[in-house]
């Protein structure tokens, strides 16, 4: 664990907050970006770099942890977050950002379930309902065009959200005994090596020598901001934030994507959009906003500890 003491709640409430305004940002950058970088490469090259710059700036940190329990956890997240960022990036090369943005988090109302099946505590009737909002939300945005069909970019972000969920709840799990930085760094380790044998395997090699200079800023605004500062900020605030109220505060990705997708990318808000919006917004703040049923004898920390120890 972190020998640091730990800051004021809000703080880290604050740093979900400025992790979902940056989030919200990348989806028109990555957008541009995998027009040059293929959806593994683009994760491959993005979580490598990012690997290395906070090995660089955490490197005693990264001494101090390096033992075979926080590895194992790092792989653990490091294979959710590869399955959760491939599937997203697949999907968002066929869908716009504001679609992407959104459909991505329908993890906020699925973490409730998760972390029943995790921690044993069964959801609300409020985590009920907001299941059936989000899902007619899902329909709303998804079947939108000139087509009454799923179509394959929307459903790949939905498998992404399924995948960011699962990282988020194993996360809050893995970070109770484990230094949260140290995890993150790992992590990308993990998945940015995913990333290389994937896309060697299935995409074509980009050509690196012939990308215009733009691309790469696009991408070193990826690696600094969405990824070093962004994933630190959720990871360390998981620490101390519960899963649920975390993952409203980080809700608010979706509201900023639509915003930047609007403003930078062209795109309309049509009324079954804005509709399909609302619904799938309301569903994640209806989900997170009441608690879970309390077991009468264990806490949450206690059986995240518990969990943790397992791991």
């Amino acid at each position: 664990m972190s020998r640091l003491h730990p800051l004021p709640p809000l703080v880290y409430k604050l740093m979900c907050v400025a992790a979902a305004l940056i989030w919200g940002s990348s989806f028109v950058v990555m957008k541009d970006t995998i027009d040059a970088f293929p959806p593994a490469w683009l994760i491959g090259v993005r979580f490598l770099a990012t690997a290395l710059v906070l090995s660089i700036v955490f490197a005693g940190r990264m001494r101090r942890a390096l033992d075979a329990s926080t590895l194992r956890g790092g792989s653990i997240l490091g294979l959710l977050i590869f399955a959760a960022y491939w599937t997203q990036t697949v999907g968002l090369n066929f869908t716009t950002p504001g679609k992407n943005a959104f459909l991505t988090d329908i993890y906020c109302v699925l973490v409730p379930f998760m972390f029943w099946f995790v921690t044993r505590r069964r959801p609300t009737r409020y985590n009920l309902i907001a299941a059936a909002l989000c899902i007619t939300g899902v329909g709303f945005v998804s079947l939108s065009g000139d087509s009454l069909a799923v179509e394959f970019g929307d459903l790949m972000t939905i498998i992404g959200g399924f995948f960011f969920g699962a990282h988020m709840v194993a996360t809050a799990v893995l970070a109770k005994t484990r230094d949260a930085v140290a995890l993150t760094v790992y992590q990308f380790w993990i998945s940015g090596a995913l990333g290389i044998v994937v896309g060697a395997a299935t995409e074509p090699m980009p050509a690196f020598a012939t990308i215009p200079p733009a691309y790469f800023g696009n991408m070193a605004y990826l690696v600094i901001m969405c990824t070093c500062v962004a994933m630190v900020f959720q990871n360390t605030a998981l620490k101390y934030v519960h899963p649920s109220q975390a993952a409203l505060l980080l809700s608010l990705e979706s509201v900023f994507g639509v915003a930047f997708s609007v403003a930078l990318y062209g795109e309309t808000l049509t009324l079954p959009l804005l509709a399909g919006f609302v619904l799938i917004f309301a569903a994640i703040v209806l989900s997170e906003a009441f608690p879970l049923k309390k077991k009468p004898r264990k806490t949450d920390a206690s059986i995240s500890d518990d969990l943790s120890a397992q791991v």
